[in-house]
Formats: C-alpha cells, structure tokens, sequence
C-alpha cells in the first residue's frame, strides 16, 4: 500500500535542493538516498532520492535530475509516497502506521465501548485519534500512552484511559442530574438546570464540534 512519508516545501539555494515536511517515524529508511518515490501529482514523479542533509534543524533533499531551484521550487507541495507492505510494522513497537489505527475498536479500560478509530489527525503538537462513537457523534482523542495504554492489532481493539470530562460523559451525567433536580419544583433548585445546560455545551464542545476548529 501506500504511504505518504513527506511533503516537500520550498526551494533551498541555487543547486536543486528542497526543504520537506517529514510525515514519518522513519525519514532515515523511508527518505534515505537512492529512495524511489511516487508523487501527488503523480506527473511529478516518480522521484529518486540523489542526496540529504540536515540544516538548522529541517531536512534538506536533492533528487536526481532536479539540478537548479527554478525545477526545484516546481516541486513545491508535491507529497512524496512510498509503497508499504501492509504487514510491515514500525521497529519500535510504540508506533503505528496510520492504516494499521483505521476502524480498530475503541473501548475503555472497565470495557465500555467509545466507539471507531475513523482517522489519524497529526497536529504539530501531537496526533490525535478521530474516533466516531456509537450515537454518531465524534470525539477526538490524545494519542498518547497515558491515555491510550494499549492497541491490540490481533484484537483490532485500542483500550483507553481518558481523563474526567475527555468523552463528554460527565456533562451527560451532570444534564441529568440538574433535570431530575429540576423536576422537585422547589425554587432553590429551579436554576440548576440552566447551569447544567451551560456545562453539558461546554463539555460537548470539547469532545466534539468544539474539537473540530483545532484539527
């Protein structure tokens, strides 16, 4: 299968080389030279690896015939992908391929069902499982071993610990409890289903639509 493994950026000098985006745990294996890429576009491959290096903290590559920064600076935003095995598994057994995530189960650690992985969204601070739950709706969760403590790939299962208020349940809770008070009719109490309401929007906003603008 496929695998996009880097996204290549601007122009860097007068010689042919491009800074990239790596979007692997291996850029060692995966962007090594002599490496030969597939692209999106696909009419700007395939590419070959000539060389690469490291400057002031981003990688550097060369490809073969790309010899001047008018034909390198062409290249620009062009995904490079490489063909995967599907069983291949990362070395550090830590880390997954996307495609290995996709519609694993999610449940918690007492065994509570949350729902499907969907998808794997990486943000520069930290990727995150897009999971859709049962009722249809979408929680995004840190991929992070305190609250993922264990993905089971013979399972297709991934357990997690999530912290108060991650899923939304406690908002739920707090809803229904300000309703049942709401019912008793005693004026003391005839306010708390409003707050209740205010905390069950803010508590969905986190773990739902809320979570939306941050992908």
């Amino acid at each position: 299968m496929q695998l996009v493994v880097a996204r290549i950026g601007r122009a860097h000098g007068i010689k042919g080389e491009v800074t990239v985006e790596v979007r692997t745990d291996e850029p060692e294996l995966r962007l090594a030279p002599g490496a030969v890429l597939t692209t999106d576009p696909p009419t700007a491959g395939p590419l070959t690896i000539a060389s690469g290096r490291v400057h002031s903290g981003r990688l550097l590559l060369r490809f073969e015939g790309v010899h001047d920064r008018t034909a390198a600076e062409a290249l620009r935003n062009t995904l490079l992908v490489a063909e995967v095995d599907p069983d291949e598994r990362p070395e550090d057994p830590e880390e997954f391929y996307d495609h290995q995530l996709d519609d694993l189960e999610v449940v918690t650690v007492d065994g509570t069902v949350v729902g499907r992985i969907e998808s794997v969204a990486h943000l520069p601070a930290q990727d995150l499982l897009v999971v859709r739950r049962e009722d249809g709706g979408e929680v995004l969760i840190p991929f992070v071993s305190e609250i993922v403590p264990e993905i089971d790939l013979e399972a297709q299962r991934a357990v997690v610990d999530p912290p108060p208020g991650l899923l939304g349940e406690e908002a739920d809770e707090e809803a229904g409890e300000a309703d049942e008070a709401g019912g008793t009719g005693e004026a003391e109490e005839t306010g708390a289903p409003g707050e209740a309401d205010a905390n069950g929007e803010a508590g969905g906003g986190a773990a739902g639509p809320g979570r939306e603008s941050t992908r």
